[in-house]
Order: structure tokens, then sequence, then C-alpha cells
């Protein structure tokens, strides 16, 4: 069941694709920023786990996005990673770590074929509810 939806320009879309692309075989993250809820621009990051099945962000790049969204009065709208041999859906470990992480929002790519697979998320206390994504 879908409960909220979540709008991201074209451009936005086809970065993170291409970004879950380029790094595949290993997993890619990174964050979106967005001011008043709405998307504003991609930080794409490294894996520092540089895994097929895992990604941490390296603390003194999220150091460098985090003071830059600042700077900007922009907040960590939207946490994004690939999958790269599962379904675009989050893992245990997604839902462990979304306890902490503060993201309103996830969106997971699967690179396992050809096909793109993009789903977005909201996790709230280990609940996994997905949202209705628009692409405009």
């Amino acid at each position: 069941m879908l409960t909220s939806a979540l709008s991201l320009p074209r451009a936005m879309v086809d970065q993170v694709l291409a970004h879950a692309r380029r790094d595949h075989p290993d997993e890619c993250c990174g964050v979106i920023a967005g001011k008043d809820g709405v998307a504003t621009r991609v930080f794409e990051m490294d894996n520092a786990e540089r895994s097929p099945t895992g990604f941490t962000f390296d603390s003194a790049e999220w150091l460098k996005v985090y003071r830059a969204l600042d700077d900007a009065d922009e907040e960590p709208l939207i946490v994004y990673h690939s999958h790269t041999a599962t379904e675009a859906y989050p893992s245990r470990t997604d839902i462990l770590w979304s306890r902490t992480a503060g993201f309103g929002h996830w969106l997971l790519v699967s690179t396992r074929s050809d096909e793109d697979e993009l789903r977005a998320y909201v996790i709230t206390d280990g609940e996994v509810v997905e949202e209705a994504l628009t692409i405009t």
C-alpha cells in the first residue's frame, strides 16, 4: 500500500541510475538534498565499504556534504543506494540503519539486470512503507 509520494526531477533520477550502474558490481550510495521537502541536488558519495552487499558513507566525505547542506540551508532529504543482486527493497541492514540515519525517504536502485528498477520508501520504527515515485 502506497501512503505517501515522492517527486524527483528526471535529471536527478538519471544521475542516481548512472551512479548505480557506474559503481556496479559494488553498491553505490549518496544523498539527495532538499529544501522545504523539495529535492534540490544530488550528492554522489563513495561507498567506503566498496562492497556488493553493503554501503557506508565515508565519515570525512559525509562531514563535507553535511556542511554544504548547512551552508545552503538544505536538509538531507533522501538517502539512496543500490542493491546489486536483489530487488530494490530495504534490507534488514537498511531498516536497522534507518533508526538512526535521520532521512525521511529512501531511494533504492537494483542493478541486478539491465532494466531500471527504482523504488522509494519511508522507514519508520522498522516499518517499511513504499512511496509512490513521480518523475517530473
